[in-house]
This record gives structure tokens, sequence and C-alpha cells, in this order.
């Protein structure tokens, strides 16, 4: 994991020297490193909300919207926290940096979710039975 990590950071470094000198040389403009970071993710900031917001007004529709929507909010919190986690432990060097625990980390909370939907499902069902057997 700790290779993956190396190589995107190689990446995103090497498109920022790349639009740094785009703008620099290319635009002749004197925009800063700080100026290049506003304009840059303010962009892919509103791109990625414009994109969530659509997504969660098809889904706001759907009979369990919100907990869908839910799902889709921990999850993505998830996400960040195993690999934060992740990095931290290649960063102290305690632990061992992998791809498989972040993976595991992540399918143990979609099936504490899914044991969740399904007791959940279950409460409902006998609720609605109770209801109308009234």
């Amino acid at each position: 994991m700790k290779e993956i990590i190396q190589v995107l950071a190689e990446i995103v470094n090497n498109l920022h020297d790349f639009i740094l000198f785009f703008v620099s040389d290319t635009l002749n403009s004197n925009a800063t490193d700080k100026d290049l970071h506003f304009w840059i993710m303010g962009i892919i900031g509103i791109i990625i909300f414009l994109f969530v917001l659509f997504l969660s007004n098809l889904i706001a529709r759907m009979r369990f919207g919100i907990t869908i929507l839910s799902f889709l909010y921990t999850f993505t919190v998830m996400v960040v926290l195993v690999f934060a986690i992740e990095i931290q432990q290649a960063l102290t060097s305690r632990g061992n940096m992998e791809f498989q625990d972040a993976a595991i980390g992540l399918w143990g909370f979609i099936v504490f979710f899914m044991v969740f939907a399904v007791l959940s499902s279950i409460f409902l069902l006998v609720k609605n039975l109770f209801k109308q057997s009234k």
C-alpha cells in the first residue's frame, strides 16, 4: 500500500508541477502556489458538490433515501478514516500499512450495516404486522 500511495503522490506532484508551469509560463501569470490551490481545489470541490447534490436529490426520492444517504456519508467517512490510519501507521512505523487492512476494515462496517439493515427490517415488519392485527 505504501508503494501505491507513493505512486499516487508522484502523480499528484507531477500534475501540480504541470499546472504551475502551464499557468505561470503559458498563461504568463504570476499566480502563486497558494493561488493555484485556491482555484484548483475550489473547482474540484464545487464539481464534487454538484455531483453529490444531483445524486442526493435522486436518492432522496427513493423510499429509503435518508438511510441510503446516511450509509453513503458514513461509508465516505470510513474510507477517509481507514486510509488515515494506514498512512499514520506508515509515518510512525507502528503497525503495517497494508491496503488489505483498509479493505477489511471497510468490510467490517458493511457487515455491521447489513446486520443493522436486517434487524431494522425485521423490526419494521413486526411493527407493521402488529398494527394490522389491531
